[in-house]
């Protein structure tokens, strides 16, 4: 019985190192494709591509930063009852703010950061 429950601990273990691994991974990907100018961070608190047409693998990536962005607005949202676009204003304020000088940034258009 100790056997089992000490590989159900091991199994939870390595998940969860494995989804910081992935976290990680992705973190570095999003800010070597922010470097490079294809993604930039958006007003409305959401990524955006800077370029019109970009990689599918660089899509992936924004498309599933936005997807975890809208779930934690969506909790942010409903624990303080409030409207989704609300916390999504001011996170993208916040973004904006903590965004480096020089990063592409969406408002109105897309520009560098002074």
């Amino acid at each position: 019985m100790r056997s089992s429950k000490h590989n159900r601990w091991a199994s939870l273990i390595l998940a969860a190192l494995l989804a910081l691994a992935s976290a990680a991974a992705q973190a570095d990907t999003l800010e070597a494709l922010k470097a490079a100018g294809v993604v930039g961070e958006r007003a409305d608190g959401y990524l955006g591509a800077v370029q019109e047409t970009i990689a599918a693998d660089a899509m992936a990536v924004v498309t599933e930063v936005n997807a975890k962005r809208r779930a934690e607005y969506e909790r942010i949202a409903a624990a303080h009852g409030l409207e989704r676009t609300k916390v999504e204003a001011l996170a993208g304020k916040k973004t904006l703010a903590r965004t480096a000088s020089g990063a592409w940034i969406f408002v109105e258009r897309w520009q560098r950061k002074p």
